[in-house]
């Protein structure tokens, strides 16, 4: 067996600056031991010839390691994903064509200096979630023989948890991108739908499909997404990533509040181990600051259903549809009898599952509003591959409980390795919340891998945490010290705005208070003083980060927003007075708050 690479990107990395290790060198290595290992697990559809690799590497020859965020980061391709000059098939030969240019994301992460090792095994047309239903062969799990991969990303996920690429590209329409990651002991990110560039992907559901990707660590996605989430004009469902999403929000969560099912709810599908390990994964989240809310999972759960149930299975035989026509025995069987049905679909019901879906979601968005995430197991219990084979759609269907609604409801995803079975295989959770708080969840999720330190895949160990930075998700902080205090005259100003409380607490003490010149309606002044100062009794209330362009705006002067500093030390942004407009204004310090001044005026 060829040398083993710790091919974390930090260590490779470093491995390039301090010249133990070259491109050519690494991937000639990595291609070896790629070649050694696909007749067992048949991870590679298409593993890359060196003639084929040359023109990576010689891209590189003339660069140095720190002239790329990713110079000669090998990663891997899911096969329904296009690679210039290289057959894209989808898992089913009769249907394979070979795309002149790369799909929009694989070309970025080319020009960021990656090298593309090949293009891996999936469940024919990414329709199912187990890596068993390709022409290529079975993937077997990474750990246990006897247990399947997970799919329909399957291949990339081995790539990835058997050491031969630092990252991989999958995708996800019904939980591709996370059931093989939760298999693998890897860590999948299911980002916002549109957030990477879909140009390029054979769909399955088009107004569905998200790549994703696959790493041994929350830091290492937090890093790649950053990198490549850009607006693409070739993907017409390509979405801008927000500010508040970018890489500067990846950091330490502070305290935040998580969703989870009901217990009635909940699906272990008979296995007793996941039960124990979704409670530890629960108490995790706990002992990291989190505050557990039970939630009303139903809804999601309907949602779920629609996905085959209902007439999105029409939308995956629009792929695949005339092949099945003109030649039967070219898609496999399971494949078939999933979109049997499709053909009869009518536009009506399609209007009408719409229709319910949008009821389904507006239900699931109120209950995300007051939760920064919620928390499922990944799937509800592994299934072997005899089971599979007895059974493929039946077991196939358990391992999508937890995943088949997200992209159905527009929400971002992580799933994260969480323990180990009894018998050694991996296990995992979910973290998901609103579209584009995909650097909040990674944060969660990061932490939540220090917490439980479990070996990345490698045997390798955590990284340290490189900074304390706070993560930031889609909603903003804003500390309050007068007319918009819980009750007050102008409260309806952040409640009409979606804003909820979070806590009562009071400022450093290193401020004056002063009740303003005029009105109605009355307002107070907050100065931040270098003595003399006293502490204020605030609010720090939490709003949509979209809403508060226009609260700012509505700010009369000499009042604005700025930093305030709390009794914790913390800095929120909250309201800050201008000293000009003192002039009149009385000292109402003493008093320690705004309500109490107010009452003390009888």
């Amino acid at each position: 067996m060829p040398h083993t690479f710790d091919l974390r990107l930090a260590t490779l990395r470093t491995a390039y600056r301090e010249g133990r290790a070259t491109p050519r060198q690494l991937i000639a290595e990595l291609r070896d031991k790629a070649a050694a290992l696909n007749p067992d697990y048949h991870l590679f559809i298409h593993l890359l010839t060196l003639d084929e690799l040359e023109p990576y590497l010689a891209a590189l020859d003339d660069k140095s390691p720190d002239s790329l965020p990713l110079f000669g980061i090998p990663f891997a391709i899911k096969d329904n994903i296009d690679l210039a000059g290289i057959p894209t098939t989808a898992a089913c030969p009769a249907f394979a064509y070979t795309p002149e240019t790369s799909a929009t994301l694989v070309q970025r992460l080319v020009d960021l200096g990656a090298i593309p090792l090949g293009k891996t095994n999936l469940d024919q047309f990414a329709t199912g979630l187990n890596g068993t239903r390709s022409p290529y062969g079975e993937c077997r799990n990474s750990v246990l023989p006897e247990y399947p991969s997970g799919g329909s990303s399957a291949g990339s996920s081995l790539a990835v948890a058997l050491g031969v690429a630092s990252f991989a590209l999958g995708t996800d329409t019904a939980g591709s991108g996370r059931v093989p990651a939760a298999l693998n002991g890897l860590l999948g990110l299911k980002p916002s739908k549109g957030l990477l560039s879909n140009h390029g992907l054979l769909p399955a559901c088009r107004t569905l499909d998200c790549i994703t990707y696959f790493t041994a660590s929350a830091a290492e996605a937090s890093e790649l997404l950053a990198l490549t989430a850009r607006l693409d004009p070739q993907d017409g469902y390509s979405r801008a990533n927000p500010a508040w999403n970018d890489a500067s929000a990846f950091g330490a969560p502070g305290p935040f509040r998580f969703g989870v099912p009901r217990a009635d709810q909940l699906e272990f599908f008979g296995c007793h181990e996941g039960p124990v390990l979704f409670t530890d994964a629960l108490d995790q989240l706990k002992a990291l600051g989190g505050e557990a809310r039970e939630i009303d999972f139903a809804p999601f759960l309907e949602a779920a259903r629609l996905l085959y149930e209902g007439p999105w299975v029409a939308e995956r035989y629009s792929v695949a549809g005339d092949l099945i026509e003109r030649d039967p025995q070219a898609v496999l069987p399971v494949i078939r009898d999933v979109l049997a049905k499709a053909p009869g679909a009518s536009a009506v019901q399609a209007f009408r599952a719409q229709y319910r879906l949008q009821e389904l979601k507006a239900q699931c968005d109120a209950i995300l509003a007051d939760l920064d995430c919620v928390l499922t197991p990944t799937i509800g219990r592994p299934v072997t591959l005899d089971e599979l084979h007895a059974e493929p759609v039946k077991r196939n269907s358990e391992l999508g409980y937890y995943t088949n609604f997200m992209n159905l409801l527009d929400y971002a995803a992580v799933a994260v390795p969480s323990a180990l079975m009894d018998n050694g295989l991996p296990w995992g959770v979910t973290l998901f919340g609103r579209a584009f708080t995909d650097q909040y969840l990674l944060s969660v999720a990061d932490a939540l891998q220090r917490q439980h330190n479990l070996p990345l895949t490698g045997g390798k160990p955590v990284c340290p945490a490189s900074s304390a930075n706070p993560a930031r998700n889609d909603r903003a902080r804003l500390v309050v010290c007068g007319a918009h205090l819980d009750g007050l005259a102008l409260n309806w100003q952040l409640r009409q705005r979606g804003a909820r409380l979070l806590r009562a607490t009071r400022s450093a003490p290193s401020y004056k208070l002063y009740a303003l010149a005029g009105g109605p309606p009355l307002r107070p002044g907050m100065l931040r003083v270098a003595e003399g100062g006293v502490a204020i009794e605030v609010e720090v209330w939490e709003l949509p980060s979209a809403e508060l362009g226009s609260f700012l705006t509505g700010i009369p002067a000499p009042l604005g927003l700025g930093k305030v500093q709390l009794e914790d030390g913390s800095w929120e942004t909250g309201f800050i007075c201008d000293v000009w407009g003192l002039d009149g204004a009385e000292n109402i310090s003493r008093f320690g708050g705004w309500r109490a001044w107010l009452t003390s005026r009888g």
